[in-house]
């Protein structure tokens, strides 16, 4: 078992940033893919960003590229989501997931979630 927590949402201008952290505990944390996936209100869950077990592989959804970026501390069992050029389009619950072995970027490949921070970005 894998446990998530994200932190680092909230209420920001169109313009502005966040960084989003998602902690993890459990089994040893860098055995696993970790992705971020949103979802707006009436919306589908979609994916926003992986990153693999080593943190030498990422990947973005287009509408993110250039203006998020995934990292992780497997020292600190972390992985951040900085968010910069933030636009009301952003708005949504963020959630952070992880799976065992490779990055994938289907939400169902992904055993193990957080419960999801609040992203509201205010133009």
């Amino acid at each position: 078992q894998v446990q998530l927590v994200e932190s680092g949402g909230g209420l920001v201008q169109a313009g502005g940033s966040l960084r989003l952290s998602c902690a993890a505990s459990g089994r040893t944390f860098s055995n696993y893919a970790v992705a971020w996936f949103r979802q707006a209100p009436g919306k589908e869950r979609e994916f926003v960003a992986t990153i693999s077990r080593s943190g030498g592989t990422t990947y973005y959804t287009d509408s993110v590229k250039g203006r998020f970026t995934i990292s992780r501390d497997n020292a600190k069992n972390t992985v951040y989501l900085q968010m910069n050029s933030l636009n009301v389009g952003d708005t949504a619950v963020y959630y952070c997931a992880a799976r065992f072995g490779l990055t994938a970027q289907e939400a169902g490949a992904y055993a193990y979630w957080g419960q999801g921070t609040q992203v509201t970005v205010s133009s």
